[in-house]
């Protein structure tokens, strides 16, 4: 059997691509825009060959020649014939089911555009595109110079070479942790004998946050590291914030309270302003007993979406955020192991966590739940072994 390979498009720090690590697929290349996203990858030893870890933007021709040639690598070196699988996770900034008006919006739409352009050149057996709710119906300006609707584009470019299936999924019952709805679209070639509709996850009963973190110590003083996990930790905040939420029971906000000085406020020109309740999910402390809310970019603060501990008075650790996501204990956020991390000294580890809290944060947040593309990767290599 030739080895089972893939490449991996906007792929962030490479959580959801782990999933196809973890089913012993190849990495020929990943490719990613932030170069600090890139670095968790290589700790990650996703990549057999250096050069296979590729920066920079995939419009640029430099970008897609440095993916090609890496294909080329792995047929002179490795002894494959084609690719097996590409993944292609665009930003979902800029989405719009109108005609896009801003430049920016222009240019996100077109790297979806770019990705069937690789696909459609590359010819691997296998593509996933995962995306937002909203993504086939974005509209985008395809090769052709027209304007028209992502699942347009996919079909005129794509479907004479591949059978290709469509499908908007939440993934809480597909196997990850928390609440996720997305666009998840799969082609197979068409020379090959199976149906796409046979790779996607299987559903599964959905979790509770209790089932998922009830079993992680609970932390009461802010800056407290659990001593066995520098990942499950109290992350600090301006100490007059947690009056707004100490009294919140599960499912309320801070901006239910009566008392008015444990309402969110801040201070112009030593003026108290209290903060409007724009937003009914700001401030709103979880429920144990439902499933885990979706994990966004901005997981780190309070004011965000649904990112208060159901009983702490904190936001959610970087471990309650990892397992919402599956993301296995065995992925590296460092070159270092957790054993050689947790031994640090506490101020050592308040360190590492003030330099890279943000940086893993988001990576989660922006990420694939791993489970979800460890599923399909299993099924593909059931296609591919049979």
């Amino acid at each position: 059997m030739e080895k089972l390979t893939y490449i991996s498009l906007f792929s962030s720090a490479g959580v959801g691509c782990y999933g196809f690590k973890m089913e012993n697929f190849n990495c020929v290349a990943t490719n990613e825009l932030i170069a600090r996203r890139l670095e968790i990858q290589k700790c990650n030893d996703k990549c057999k060959y250096d050069s296979g870890y590729v920066l920079g933007d995939i419009l640029r021709d430099e970008t897609k020649q440095t993916i090609l040639k890496q294909i080329d690598l792995w047929k002179e070196k490795e002894n494959i014939n084609e690719l097996t699988v590409l993944i292609a996770t665009p930003p979902c900034q800029g989405m719009s089911v109108a005609n896009h008006k801003k430049g920016d919006e222009s240019k996100r739409n077109s790297l979806v555009v770019a990705s069937l352009e690789l696909i459609k050149e590359i010819k691997p057996r296998f593509f996933i595109l995962e995306n937002v709710k909203a993504f086939l119906n974005t509209i985008c300006t395809d090769s052709d110079g027209k304007d028209k609707k992502i699942k347009n584009a996919i079909e005129e470019n794509l479907s004479e070479i591949y059978n290709i299936e469509y499908k908007v999924l939440n993934f809480k019952n597909y196997g990850s942790n928390s609440s996720r709805t997305r666009t998840l679209v799969i082609g197979v070639r068409k020379d090959i004998d199976a149906s796409p509709k046979n790779l996607y996850p299987s559903f599964r009963e959905e979790k509770t946050l209790r089932d998922v973190i009830g079993d992680l110590p609970a932390l009461e003083k802010m800056g407290e590291i659990s001593s066995s996990d520098i990942f499950h930790y109290f992350r600090c905040y301006s100490i007059e914030m947690r009056k707004w939420i100490e009294l919140l029971k599960e499912g309320q906000g801070a901006f239910d309270n009566d008392d008015k000085s444990r309402l969110p406020h801040y201070y112009k020109n030593g003026q108290i302003v209290y903060t409007k309740n724009g937003n009914a999910d700001k401030y709103t402390r979880q429920y144990w007993d439902k499933v885990a809310p979706c994990v966004h970019t901005r997981n780190d603060i309070l004011a965000s979406q649904n990112t208060v501990h159901p009983v702490d008075d904190r936001v959610f650790s970087i471990r309650e955020i990892m397992r919402m996501m599956t993301i296995p204990e065995s992925f590296k956020w460092t070159h270092h192991s957790l054993e050689q991390l947790n031994a640090l000294s506490l101020e050592d580890k308040q360190k590492y966590l003030s330099q890279n809290d943000i940086n893993i944060r988001q990576s989660v947040g922006e990420a694939v739940p791993t489970e979800i593309f460890r599923q399909i990767a299993e099924n593909i290599k059931r296609v591919e072994t049979k």
